[in-house]
């Protein structure tokens, strides 16, 4: 989720009974659950770097100890050198760090359930895991904590009756998109018609709790195999928790659709009314052997590790040089099939925008022999 809405929680779980350990807790509270961004600082060494650490160890286990005590030392520092007049009873510093874990935690487990994901077992693993109910900034989660806190600054009375109705209505936020995502699953078949093909074999299990990424490229088909689905998404909407943008991932392209779970003409039987799934949107994706050797590249390499749905697109000019780019579809959904380079910038993550020429692409060329020439994000 994005910073406002982490430092919303924060000053909620201080009205709690969290924040009633001693003075600093409202602090640690809020530096807590902020800290596992602050990976934000890899930017100075370029997006490689970025990448390479982005929701890695600070949103793994090490990071929510570690975090936590560094956390509850700034504010148990702070408050000795800047705070030495309060006459309330200050929280002991065993009892700073523990509140500091918990908001830290409670930062990584809001960050899972969005499409963006999070590498919650690094540094032990670097594969990144993700539920695709909530955007990354979440209009009505930030309206809810806001209100909470405005309407709950008189009495402590007050404050207690306005956390507890703010808490509710946050997983009430959750669970609707929760399950708004999962009818837009069962949808595809109907949004998508006859361009959804059957399930390879091998792919992964529908069942699975989170979703996990990388995986292998898709081997192009061979001759005479039939196209098979990879794997079906759906994303959240950055407005409406009932409209969803479809990716149906197959062995040699990407299908996308905006479906609106309001929309009664989903819910029409088949061969009645208007025929949806012509609306659908097709990119191809054939990993070419320039592709498959371009991705071998360090840059390709790091980008496809943090790309859940890697679109391809290869070249090759009349010297035998080819220009190998990769984007991802999540930031390309939908939203009337418009191309990646025009949609990537509505990925948003701790407030920065990255854009197509940026973090959410990558370019590779290679030489006639097969030699990377040069490799950089963006164009």
């Amino acid at each position: 989720m994005d910073n406002v809405t982490h430092t919303l929680v924060g000053l909620t779980l201080a009205r709690t009974r969290l924040g009633r350990a001693g003075r600093g807790t409202t602090a640690a509270l809020v530096l807590a659950s902020s800290a596992p961004d602050i990976d934000i600082v890899t930017l100075a060494g370029g997006g490689s770097a970025y990448l390479h650490w982005h929701r890695g160890p600070t949103h793994g286990p090490l990071g929510i100890v570690g975090l936590g005590i560094v956390t509850a030392a700034l504010v148990w520092l702070g408050r000795r050198l800047f705070d030495k007049r309060a006459t309330d009873s200050p929280a002991p510093f065993v009892q700073l760090a523990l509140v500091s874990m918990i908001g830290v935690l409670v930062h990584v487990l809001m960050d899972i359930p969005t499409s963006y994901g999070i590498r919650v077992l690094s540094p032990f693993s670097w594969h990144w895991y993700a539920e695709d109910w909530m955007p990354i900034v979440d209009i009505y989660l930030i309206a809810v904590l806001a209100a909470g806190l405005f309407f709950g600054r008189g009495s402590e009375a007050a404050r207690r009756q306005n956390v507890k109705l703010a808490l509710a209505l946050m997983l009430v936020d959750y669970a609707v998109r929760g399950v708004a995502h999962h009818e837009a699953i069962l949808l595809a078949p109907r949004a998508f018609g006859p361009t959804l093909p059957a399930s390879c074999d091998g792919t992964r299990a529908s069942s699975a709790p989170f979703e996990h990424w990388p995986l292998p490229p898709p081997a192009p088909p061979q001759d005479g195999a039939h196209r098979c689905l990879i794997e079906l998404a759906a994303m959240p909407d950055f407005l409406s928790p009932f409209s969803w943008d479809l990716i149906a991932q197959t062995s040699n392209s990407y299908e996308t659709f905006e479906v609106d779970l309001l929309d009664a003409r989903y819910r029409q039987a088949p061969g009645r009314g208007e025929v949806l799934w012509r609306h659908t949107v097709r990119y191809p994706n054939v990993w070419t052997p320039a592709a498959l050797e371009a991705a071998r590249a360090p840059t390709a390499n790091l980008f496809l590790g943090f790309s859940r749905f890697p679109l391809v697109r290869a070249s090759v000019d009349s010297a035998g040089m080819a220009t190998v780019r990769w984007t991802d579809m999540r930031f390309a959904a939908g939203r009337g099939g418009q191309p990646p380079a025009a949609a990537a910038a509505r990925g948003r993550d701790g407030g920065i925008a990255a854009s197509a020429g940026s973090l959410f692409a990558v370019t590779v060329r290679l030489g006639a022999n097969g030699r990377v020439l040069g490799e950089t994000f963006g164009r």
